[in-house]
This record gives C-alpha cells, structure tokens and sequence, in this order.
C-alpha cells in the first residue's frame, strides 16, 4: 500500500502522522512511504532522516494525496484537504465529528473512508490512540493554568503551590479519566489543593487509592459541582463522551460565582468542550475572558510538545495503521476495536455518537462495508 503523509496544516500544529522511526516499520512491512517535504519540520525531523528510512519525499501535499492509498495524520483534515481525498482512500487521524457538522460533510462528500483514533477502542472499553495525548494535554492543562494565573496574564496572581505561610491554589478537576488523572498529579506534584469530581464511584475510589489521600474525591452532582467550581482558583475541564460532543457542565452563571482572575482550562474542547463560554484557541493566543474569568481552550494542545507527543502518538498508533496497510479495510472486520474508529465510509456516518450528534442517519460499519462487498455479503 502507498502510505502518504502530508505536512500538517493547523495553525501551530507541529506533530507529523508518522516520525521517521513509524516509517521505517511500513517499509519493512513492504509498503510504500510518501512523505511531504518539510513534514517532520516540527520534530526536527529532517527530510533526510525519513529518506534514510526508506520514505519518498515529494514537493507538496497535492502529490501525497493523489498518489496514497491511506492518508495518516494527526489532526482533522481542514477544508482544502477535504477537497483533496478520494472515495478509494483510508484517511487515518484524530477527526473529532461531533462538534464539527461542516468537516463531517467535508468527509462525507469526499467518499473516504475515515478512521478516528479517538474512537478506536481496547479490550476494557478505553481508547488507546486517545490516551497519550490525553496523558500529554492533562499535563499541560496544569502549565497553562500556572501560566494564566499570573497577574501579568490577566490572573489572579497566584502561585499553584503557593509557598510556607501562603495557602497554595485550590484546582477543582471535572473528569477522573486519563486527562483528570495526569492533571492532578501535576498540580499535586506542585504543591496545589486539588479536587477531583467524578460520576463513577469506582474510579473514585481508584483515585482515592492513587493519590493516597493527596487529593480530595467528589461524586459530581449539580450541587457539588457548582460549590467546587466557585470556590476554586482553577478549574480544568477533563470529560469525555466517547465520539459525542462534551456535555456542558459548567454554566456562565456558575461563572459568575466564581473569583475574578480564576481560570479554566478546557481540555474537552476538541469535542466542542464542557463550559459554556468554551471556544476554541490557538497556541499563538490561547486565552480570553467572560466574566472575570480566563479560559484555556487551544484545540490541540499537545502540539506545543511535538517532540513527545508525536513519539507518544506514533506508539499508540502504529499496530493499526500497519494493519490497515497490510490488509486494507479488511483489518476492520478483523479487529472490533479498530472497526469502531471507522466514522465515516462511503459518504455514510458509521459512528452512532457521530450520527446522533449531529442528527444524521447512521449506518452500522459492518453494514457500510458489506454494502462495498467487504465482509459479509451485502
């Protein structure tokens, strides 16, 4: 198969879809790497380094999408690379639909078969292409708050682990997933007070077992939820719904309540995110205000870190996609878990939190493949 690999095109994205070492593995695998030059810029990864792993470095992105059969990215094909996908492709990055009708009719008219690492899923219901990212984004989500709370930026200007004789920040958690978990081990690690709110009773009590009493554990109703959120200093928004866009939780009139200078990082804005006020920020100005409050909401976060974060995604990602250059769609029905990544197929949802998110019909994956005599017959 003829793998391709386009520049990113993001504002501030510096990741790449496979690093030299990921292309090296296609290689020995027997296929075909197109790369374009310039690709690896954002991970110091020359274009010599992929050419010394076997890889075609061509001029442009227009030559990578005619020429590959799957398409590996990281970050959702913007409009004029709609334009530029093929019925007879497999597309494979981070697609994040729900919130986002217009790319979901981009990738609809195109006929690609679209893959989402977000939605691919393992063996205990987890999402194993999502997880190092969300690892990465937990992490920053507590650096971009440090930053935030500075007065010079608008904050409140406090110092997360405040110092002997001065309480230290109170950082209030939405979510005890992989992004609540590895924020708070930060802000721990920095000395804050940190609060953690969750509607699972055992993955509280995990947490609790964790932290070992470092953290403070809360079953998130509305009442909590709003007592937490005013009184703290920093709230970081880690919910997920699989595939489906991100409950609003916190509404602008709890907003109100809270201490002007406060900040909020919303780390669920990929999937339209969990506030209210949320709206998406770039890296280059990722913060804004309503109501005295400073929100953090930069869409692709882990792009600031490229260096880890595009090794942390290519470890996740390359048993997959070498799958799928190995046996094509067919490695859909062979594995469960790599079939519920497939989002869109043949101009038809196949993701029923997609569908149901954006009030499109949905078409089971089984059901869209045997229509293209793969799998069971049609």
């Amino acid at each position: 198969m003829r793998v391709g690999v386009p520049k990113e095109i993001k504002p501030q994205e510096y990741r790449v879809g496979l690093t030299p070492s990921s292309v090296r593995e296609y290689v020995a695998a027997g296929h075909e790497v197109i790369v374009e030059a310039g690709a690896g810029d954002g991970i110091h990864a020359e274009d010599a380094a992929y050419e010394a792993t076997g890889a075609r470095i061509v001029p442009d992105a227009d030559t990578v999408f005619a020429e590959a059969d799957m398409i590996v990215k990281v970050k959702e094909p913007q409009p004029v690379e709609w334009a530029k996908l093929r019925g007879d492709q497999i597309l494979y990055t981070y697609l994040h639909l729900a919130p986002d009708p217009e790319q979901t009719k981009g990738l609809i008219a195109s006929g690609v078969s679209a893959i989402a690492y977000e939605t691919v899923t393992d063996r205990t219901g987890g999402q194993p292409l999502l997880a190092p990212m969300s690892e990465v984004a937990g992490r920053l989500s507590i650096e971009a708050a440090c930053s935030s709370l500075r007065r010079n930026k608008g904050g409140r200007g406090l110092l997360m682990g405040g110092v002997p004789g001065v309480a230290p920040a109170r950082v209030v958690v939405i979510g005890g997933g992989v992004v609540g978990t590895h924020a708070a081990r930060m802000a721990v690690g920095l000395g804050a007070e940190v609060t953690i709110l969750d509607r699972s009773l055992p993955r509280l009590r995990f947490l609790d077992e964790l932290f070992q009493g470092r953290v403070r554990t809360v079953y998130s109703t509305t009442d909590a939820l709003e007592s937490e959120v005013i009184a703290a200093d920093v709230v970081i928004g880690a919910v997920l719904v699989p595939g489906a866009a991100a409950p609003k939780l916190v509404t602008r009139a709890m907003l109100k309540g809270m201490k002007k200078g406060s900040v909020i990082v919303d780390v669920a804005i990929d999937q339209g995110g969990c506030f209210e006020t949320s709206h998406a920020t770039t890296h280059e100005d990722p913060t804004y205000e309503v109501e005295g409050v400073i929100h953090y909401c930069v869409a692709n976060m882990p792009g600031a870190v490229p260096m880890t974060s595009a090794s942390a995604l290519n470890h996740a990602t390359l048993p997959f996609g070498l799958a799928l250059a190995n046996k094509g769609l067919a490695a859909l029905l062979d594995d469960p878990h790599l079939l519920a990544g497939l989002n869109v197929h043949r101009g038809q949802v196949t993701n029923r939190a997609v569908a149901a998110s954006l009030d499109l019909p949905y078409v089971a994956p089984e059901d869209a493949l045997a229509a293209d005599g793969i799998g069971k017959a049609a």
